[in-house]
């Protein structure tokens, strides 16, 4: 950063604090919204889908049925009891004549019906939580979540809206394997060619974000060691685009255990080249030391890391600033990790040092965008300017790219944030403000511009 950059950041930093002080919730998200914000470090895509584009995408081609009543054959049937289960017309096809009935096409769902499938995939209710989010809605979008042209240009779809409210790097994380287009399964390198070629389309080049991609692997699942290993060997193939293996799932299952992988780990590093490894760890309610051996597996980053102050010695490890914390305020408020906001770990992280980047986790899921995000960490922990370019340069900072991608996906965060600091920093701020084309996301008219 040049000393003319580092001038210009300190001299909008009263201006910064005039604007959180005095600011309507409106006038502030729309500032917020037009903020350069970095990267998201941390993003499920099958997660990040908001449902009116799941249901765009899924009845262009009139595919799929989804289970909007209950039979006499009900428990017999696929997934039971879970009403909007959703399937391809193949899957429909094959199932007995009872259990067909309790389904209907998707793309003929009347007007009730179509918003209610909507809401059944996103968090949107009070009394819905974290039971809901891991067994209801993951099985509710089913088959769909398979269809491999279908979430290859959600990824698209996602990175438009991200350019729009100033994100410039994601770290997708999506399985490549078991995908398919239509009932044949792609094999992961299949899957790949298919992102990739996407991905390479004039479309989401002129996004301006720049797109990496994780694997994950369902952490208590039987088989989970030897799926670390075969994504390991896909991420070694497919260096250029995919850049982590990573661990998902309900920490809460004792079945997954970070312990339990790592001798897989060890392994994995004397077969591969290194890669960069961003891992789940402390997203539960309870003290424990997931966040330390998470570390000990070998982790560069720590996702969600929300019991992290409830072991010290990690904390204080954690303080040496090379290992940062990707941070999800409204999952972990949704999910009940959090519940109370003011009492989340975010400023007791940033304060000590430790570097946190904010992230969206599953956006679409908890109808949410990283305005929001940015909205909740300011408002709640007074964040100074400082702290603000703090925050998104980690972002950036910790991106799993190569030296030269991150130099200018620092340069441009830089340029921008400095064109944000002048055009807030002189004249009627409210008056730019209410230029912004802001996009207030489902969550944040429900919890934030309320207030």
């Amino acid at each position: 950063m040049s000393v003319l950059l580092l001038a210009l950041f300190l001299s909008f930093s009263e201006r910064f604090d005039t604007i959180r002080r005095e600011a309507t919730p409106e006038e502030l998200y729309r500032v917020l919204y037009d903020l350069p914000k970095g990267g998201d470090l941390h993003d499920h895509l099958g997660g990040a889908v908001f449902p009116e584009l799941w249901w765009r995408l899924a009845t262009e081609g009139g595919t799929f049925h989804t289970r909007v009543r209950f039979g006499e054959c009900a428990t017999s049937c696929p997934a039971p009891l879970l009403s909007f289960h959703t399937v391809l017309d193949s899957t429909w096809n094959g199932l007995a004549p009872c259990c067909r009935a309790e389904y209907e096409p998707l793309s003929e769902l009347d007007a009730e019906q179509k918003t209610a499938w909507m809401s059944a995939l996103k968090l949107d209710l009070p009394d819905e939580g974290r039971d809901e989010f891991f067994e209801l809605v993951w099985p509710r979008i089913g088959e769909v979540l398979d269809q491999a042209p279908l979430i290859t240009q959600s990824a698209v779809e996602n990175m438009k809206l991200f350019g729009h409210e100033g994100v410039s790097y994601v770290e997708f994380q999506l399985s490549p394997f078991g995908r398919k287009n239509g009932d044949r399964v792609l094999s992961a390198d299949e899957f790949h060619q298919l992102l990739a070629e996407r991905l390479a389309r004039d479309d989401a080049r002129e996004t301006g974000v720049t797109v990496r991609m994780q694997t994950n692997v369902l952490r208590f699942h039987a088989d989970a060691e030897k799926m670390v290993e075969e994504s390991w060997a896909f991420v070694d193939r497919h260096r250029d685009l995919w850049v982590s293996v990573n661990l998902v799932g309900r920490e809460d299952n004792d079945k997954g255990y970070p312990l339990r992988f790592l001798e897989t780990f060890r392994e994995m590093r004397r077969r591969y080249p290194r890669i960069g490894l961003a891992l789940h760890g402390g997203e539960v309610d309870e003290p424990n030391h997931h966040v330390r051996d998470t570390l000990l597996l070998g982790a560069d980053r720590i996702g969600h890391g929300t019991n992290l102050v409830t072991d010290p010695e990690t904390l204080l490890f954690m303080r040496t600033g090379k290992f940062p914390v990707e941070v999800s305020l409204v999952s972990n408020r949704l999910l009940g990790y959090a519940d109370d906001l003011s009492r989340h770990p975010f400023p007791e992280l940033l304060r000590l040092g430790i570097p946190v980047s904010l992230s969206t986790d599953d956006r679409g899921m908890w109808d949410s965008n990283m305005t929001d995000e940015w909205f909740e960490a300011v408002t709640r922990f007074h964040l100074s300017w400082e702290e603000v370019l703090d925050v998104g340069r980690n972002s950036l900072k910790f991106a799993f790219v190569p030296a030269e991608v991150k130099a200018r996906l620092l340069e441009e965060y830089d340029r921008d944030i400095a064109a944000f600091a002048a055009r807030y920093g002189e004249g009627d701020w409210r008056e730019k403000a209410a230029g912004v084309d802001a996009r207030p996301s489902g969550y944040a008219r429900r919890y934030l511009l309320s207030r």
